[in-house]
């Protein structure tokens, strides 16, 4: 990441025209060349470009000037504005136009294959739709090949006019120029054909990316097109476009909602599986939030919307998953190193392979046909690929379970995660106390639904978390609460007030209250907070509070532990609380007592010792070990320094996610792996086979369509990989 500057200025722009993930390299490459470009990455999937630039030596409209000569549509994204979803899948008139006259070049190949060559066209015949295809159709692939050079990337546009070129001039030449016009001197059928499969290869790669590969359009499913809004007094259904802050909207059962809002009437439950990936609806209430794309799956719901397009919790998911698509894994490295070259290197290969066939054999047109093939066969598309179609459709499965990863390098770093450090506190547990115990002396003459009771008839005056604990456990026991008056707080040490019939009741810690506990209690006792509780200065009993494993907390524990991932506990409690809590955890490495300080730096000691470490956390002092990690994760509705802080956030606030998380980086990756072994060992393999002339130019052409939709396909593999 380069310096930025107070004058640096990040904009998104949406760009039109990309076929091909080279479209992408190059435009990225033209962009990082120029020295105001401070950064700039292009998202293939939304066919979004970020850029950082300086705003004193360029101006936006100058960016979108220079993307517009590399030969593609852009303008800036406005701060709402959404991705557009992709509505046409109907394939194009030029692919039509294209495959049509394909058709009797195939026809006419399938009879020479059999033997008969009077199925081929006529020379003049083939010439004159070659042409066709040639100087009409094929301009798309001039230009593609033009803007790559002038950007300093050549692209597979370069190898595919090189050679479908080539190969159509010199059949021209034969047909016209030559004194033996026999149709074995004219090959137009190589320049028709190998254009149709490679446009059709790109046609296919385009509709895959955009209707399989990128999780965007099945967010943009999610809003509804119109919403029944209240205006002059009367439901009326307007376009979601038109919708105003503050415009109350009501969604009936089986419509989603089409902002985030405050309920202010109704009620119902509704399904957030989309941004949090817990799949049981919430029951929604007047005074409750609605979030944008969550389904009514019962009930009638009336709202007022706060927030609109990407201002939603929704909108964030889709920029943040944009932003992540669009950035780059460490390992894409190797692939854009390779494709640097792999051009220049293919041409000369061709040339080479052109020379010696020629020395070899002193035959022009087999010379000109392997070099062809070897043009043809070579395809940097797949390599380009590899890295990102898997992280589309990595970080879309990730959105999907809850988890929202920044950028690609997280994810990629997440897949080799060896250690996890939890903080205690609302990751570990619930952050809120609970009574796990209670004792009264055989003597108090009380009942625990009196100690109950009384406790929290006193407690109600108070606002802290043990008091809110003790009357919300009074409640969860249907017990009446008696009203007590006249309540006094003593600062540190508890609240007393009066009640009719019963006396001063106090409430606080045991000597407060004169309580003395016997030795023998359970070992809870040793690390919980006591409340005791008096009746006249004579005490009735005492309650245990402690701060509660979450419900998932354990099996969560137990699937990281069957992954051989070392698991330690890092808490700022005291270290007796955090024993406790890793005794229930089976967990052996707990380390209590630690200031923000201390834990990072126990961090940076586990990353010296070889370790990869992942810290889970959701408070503010966690934000100097998530920055000190690997990689780190925050829970949503954590504070905010800790969400900005971390490399991806848990939106159920469940550790259960974090191992989701790790499954599906390591899929991932492993997908990585795969496609770039793929793109390599067809290229290492077909260029050999198509400059000994194993191989024509028309079935090279099919090979290198079909080798970008196999890594494609293996991509979408992902989406079938169970966690």
């Amino acid at each position: 990441m380069p310096d930025l500057t107070p004058q640096s200025k990040k904009i998104s722009i949406q760009i039109g025209g990309m076929t091909c993930q080279s479209c992408a390299n190059r435009i990225e490459k033209v962009l990082n060349k120029k020295p105001f470009v401070q950064q700039a990455g292009v998202n293939f999937a939304a066919e979004e470009a970020q850029v950082v630039f300086d705003s004193t030596q360029v101006s936006e409209t100058e960016i979108i000037e220079i993307i517009h000569k590399t030969g593609f549509s852009a303008h800036i994204k406005q701060a709402n504005e959404l991705p557009i979803e992709e509505k046409n899948t109907s394939i194009p008139w030029r692919l039509i136009i294209l495959w049509i006259i394909n058709i009797p070049f195939l026809i006419g190949m399938l009879g020479m294959m059999s033997g008969s060559y009077n199925l081929m066209l006529p020379p003049i015949w083939q010439f004159a739709l070659a042409s066709i295809v040639q100087l009409w159709l094929a301009i798309p692939f001039y230009r593609g090949a033009i803007g790559s050079i002038r950007g300093g990337l050549a692209n597979m546009d370069v190898l595919v006019s090189t050679g479908t070129l080539t190969i159509y001039l010199y059949s021209a030449f034969m047909l016209f120029y030559h004194d033996n016009h026999a149709m074995g001197h004219v090959y137009f059928e190589v320049s028709v054909m190998v254009i149709g499969f490679v446009s059709l290869g790109k046609f296919l790669e385009d509709r895959t990316k955009k209707h399989s590969l990128n999780s965007l359009s099945m967010l943009l499913q999610l809003t509804p097109k119109k919403v029944t809004a209240l205006r002059n007094d009367k439901w009326t259904e307007i376009a979601l476009d038109q919708v105003n802050i503050g415009e109350i909207i009501r969604a009936n059962q089986g419509e989603r909602i089409a902002a985030d809002g405050i309920i202010e009437n109704g009620n119902g439950w509704c399904d957030e599986s989309h941004l949090t990936g817990e799949s049981r609806p919430e029951e929604k209430q007047k005074g409750g939030k609605v979030l944008a794309g969550a389904m009514v799956t019962e009930g009638s719901i009336i709202y007022q919307a706060n927030q609109l397009g990407s201002q939603t919790l929704l909108g964030d998911m889709m920029n943040a998953l944009s932003d992540a698509q669009g950035s780059k894994a460490p390992i894409a490295r190797f692939a854009d190193k390779v494709a640097s070259v792999f051009v220049p290197a293919v041409l000369l290969i061709s040339l080479v392979t052109f020379a010696l066939t020629y020395v070899l054999t002193n035959d022009s047109v087999s010379s000109l046909i392997h070099a062809v093939s070897v043009l043809v066969i070579a395809c940097p598309c797949a390599l380009g690929l590899a890295t990102p179609a898997a992280i589309m459709v990595g970080l879309g499965k990730a959105v999907n379970a809850g988890v929202w990863f920044k950028d690609a390098a997280a994810m990629e770093e997440t897949a080799h995660v060896d250690t996890v450090v939890f903080d205690k506190t609302g990751t570990l547990t619930k952050g809120e106390l609970e009574i796990s115990a209670l004792w009264q002396p055989q003597s108090a003459g009380y009942s625990e639904e009196d100690l109950y009771r009384f406790a929290a008839a006193v407690e109600q005056q108070a606002n802290h978390p043990i008091a809110k604990a003790i009357v919300q456990a009074a409640e969860q026991k249907m017990l009446e609460i008696p009203t007590a008056l006249f309540s006094k707080m003593e600062v540190g040490q508890g609240i007393q007030a009066e009640l009719e019939q019963v006396g001063t009741i106090k409430v606080g810690k045991p000597d407060y209250c004169g309580l003395i506990l016997p030795k023998n209690l359970e070992d809870i006792w040793q690390i919980a907070s006591i409340v005791a509780v008096s009746i006249n200065d004579e005490p009735i009993g005492a309650f245990a509070l402690t701060d509660t494993l979450k419900n998932d907390i354990l099996h969560a524990i137990q699937r990281l532990q069957q992954q051989n991932i070392d698991v330690v506990i890092m808490s700022g409690d005291q270290q007796s609380v955090v024993d406790y809590i890793a005794k229930q955890l089976g967990i052996k490495k707990a380390f209590g007592g630690l200031s923000p300080r201390d834990k990072a730096e126990k961090i940076q000691n586990l990353k010296s010792l070889g370790h990869v470490v992942a810290m889970v956390g959701d408070g503010i002092n966690d934000a100097p070990a998530l920055s000190a990690a690997n990689v780190s994760f925050a829970m949503k509705s954590g504070s905010d320094i800790a969400e900005q802080t971390a490399s991806a956030t848990l939106m159920q606030h469940s550790v259960n996610q974090l191992i989701d998380a790790l499954f599906i980086a390591r899929a991932t990756l492993k997908n990585i792996k795969q496609n770039l072994f793929f793109a390599l060992i067809y290229n290492i393999l077909g260029i050999p086979l198509a400059a000994l002339g194993f191989l024509n130019p028309v079935i090279a052409g099919a090979a290198m369509a079909m080798s970008s939709i196999s890594v494609l396909m293996n991509a979408l593999r992902l989406k079938k990989v169970r966690f």
